[in-house]
């Protein structure tokens, strides 16, 4: 009995002890209002995970800086003065490039990629016209007529594209400035219902036109 007493005693001393350390004595804000529980010596009691304990009077008006930041009212930074730009300094003009593009066709003989006298004299005046610019790129851009295979017409038109960019080269034009390219048969000038027939020297005079390099001449003014 005397030990069940004592040990009674130990508990209620204990218990006294727990109570009175963490009793909710209201804390009082700024604004006068019961938020937070404090001991006794005034600081705000913390739970097991250091947050802060609430009272039953507590409300999100009262909450103070050290237990509730995000919820507390902060007054608005002044905001600086934007600093004005700096108006760009006046760019001189420039002088307006103009486009010029010039054009020609260089025919050629039947199963040949030699150029014809008339072709010859068509680049002479397009070399002529191309000291008065300040040239960019020639495009030339061979041609076959419908006779002969695929493969065939395709090697004959880059040799006939060829041929040209040999002769602009010979009257001083850059060779990197001519960009040269065959098309074939893909791209005949006649219709499909003109030069009908076998290859006689009626349809293969017929098909002149598709023997050709078409040039293409950019650059700008100088």
């Amino acid at each position: 009995m005397i030990k069940t007493a004592k040990l009674s005693l130990l508990l209620a001393t204990l218990l006294g002890l727990s109570v009175s350390a963490f009793a909710q004595t209201p804390r009082i804000d700024l604004k006068g209002s019961v938020g937070y529980a404090i001991d006794g010596r005034a600081n705000v009691v913390r739970s097991g995970t250091n947050l802060c304990w609430r009272t039953g009077y507590w409300t999100p008006a009262m909450a103070i800086e050290e237990c509730d930041p995000d919820l507390v009212k902060k007054e608005p930074m002044a905001a600086k003065p934007m600093a004005k730009p700096m108006a760009p300094a006046p760019m001189a003009p420039k002088p307006a490039a103009q486009k010029v593009t010039l054009a020609a066709d260089a025919l050629f003989d039947f199963n040949k990629a030699d150029l014809r006298a008339e072709g010859k004299s068509k680049l002479d005046k397009l070399a002529s016209d191309i000291k008065g610019i300040k040239l960019e790129v020639i495009i030339a851009v061979g041609h076959a007529d419908r006779f002969g295979s695929d493969a065939y017409n395709q090697k004959l038109s880059e040799k006939r594209a060829e041929s040209v960019k040999a002769y602009l080269v010979s009257k001083g034009v850059e060779p990197n400035r001519v960009y040269t390219e065959g098309k074939g048969e893909k791209q005949p000038v006649t219709k499909a219902d003109q030069c009908k027939g076998g290859k006689s020297k009626k349809t293969v005079d017929c098909l002149q036109p598709d023997r050709r390099v078409e040039i293409e001449v950019i650059g700008t003014k100088m």
